[in-house]
């Protein structure tokens, strides 16, 4: 049945998955986590059952696994889940390994598979989509945006060391990158060349680049300039788009976006919802509810999920090329074949 759900993995996104779509109404929920501790935890909070291996969890049936473990789990899980015939919504990609075999095993499956996007569904970033697409700031030349926040603040409950930020291949920094570029291609449009300098310029205490900064050509021709960063205390998302007849401005802090229009040389604001907000937790749960949403409905047949394998294995993609011209010193063509850099 597609209206049961196994959550694989109950840490801090396992346990808002589960809020999201117990908020949806979407189920019956089952959880799977090694640890015992995780799993007392989310039966005594959400009232959800817990399992100590994912063979019990396969064994109750579910009709679609939400994958919420580290990154370089996800395939794994993905595989098993696609191998017998169920859906799988995973967690935001910084590893590729085996995501080609894996994006041809679910066309042959026949399986939903749904990697997270969760910026697309936030409502400051539609708002600059539609901004943009609308045609209202004229034609989009440049962009700058910055995303950052010290890495023991993603999770002050836990030591980073005992979980996967700390680590090199998945690090926090690192994953930030391509979780950013997932909106900002949606936006405008895929990056045909890359120039980066990355390395480790804090004190945060993990063996990891914790400074990403980037120059994007996209393919329109828009340049634009990318910082990620795990070092800022204060929680930074400030964006600015400008175009040939007027500027987006959006910070995260002031929950609102600013397009400037020429024509009627006058700011115009577009307010962020309150949202649905935990205590713990950084980010609203509305734009997750919404993703989440999108993954149910998808399983459904309602509607296609709107990202794919293969567009997340492109995300990657970028990102490995960023950390090529880091460590070469040159600029990085990264347009697919056909496309000319």
């Amino acid at each position: 049945m597609t209206d049961k759900f196994l959550i694989v993995g109950l840490g801090s996104m396992g346990k808002r998955r589960i809020r999201n779509l117990q908020h949806l109404g979407a189920g019956e929920l089952l959880g799977f986590d090694p640890r015992a501790d995780r799993r007392a935890e989310v039966e005594a909070k959400y009232g959800v059952r817990c399992v100590e291996s994912f063979e019990k969890g396969l064994e109750w049936g579910p009709g679609a696994l939400v994958i919420s473990t580290p990154p370089d789990m996800h395939v794994r899980y993905a595989r098993a889940a696609a191998e017998s015939g169920r859906h799988f919504f995973t967690e935001a990609s910084v590893v590729d390994d085996g995501l080609a075999e894996l994006d041809e095993l679910v066309t042959r499956a026949g399986v939903v598979a749904a990697p997270s996007c969760t910026m697309r569904f936030h409502p400051s970033i539609r708002a600059i989509k539609s901004a943009i697409d609308d045609g209202s700031i004229g034609r989009v030349v440049g962009l700058t945006y910055h995303s950052g926040q010290y890495l023991p603040d993603w999770h002050p409950w836990e030591d980073i060391a005992d979980y996967y930020v700390s680590k090199r291949e998945t690090g926090g920094c690192r994953e930030i990158v391509p979780f950013e570029l997932t909106w900002l291609t949606w936006a405008l449009g895929d990056v045909r060349k890359i120039s980066c300098f990355r390395g480790k310029v804090s004190d945060v205490p993990a063996d990891i680049d914790d400074w990403y900064q980037m120059l994007l050509e996209f393919e329109s021709g828009v340049l634009g300039h990318l910082t990620v960063d795990v070092v800022s205390r204060v929680a930074v998302r400030v964006c600015r788009v400008v175009g040939t007849e007027g500027v987006v401005e959006w910070s995260w802090e002031d929950k609102r976006v600013r397009v400037f229009r020429t024509a009627d040389n006058a700011w115009a604001n577009v307010a962020e919802p309150e949202g649905i907000r935990v205590e713990g937790y950084l980010l609203a749960d509305d734009m997750y509810i919404a993703e989440m949403d999108a993954f149910v409905r998808a399983t459904r047949g309602q509607a296609p999920y709107p990202y794919t394998i293969a567009e997340d294995r492109r995300m990657l993609e970028l990102l490995y090329a960023a950390e090529r011209s880091s460590d070469d010193g040159v600029h990085e063509v990264t347009a697919p074949a056909g496309v000319k850099a």
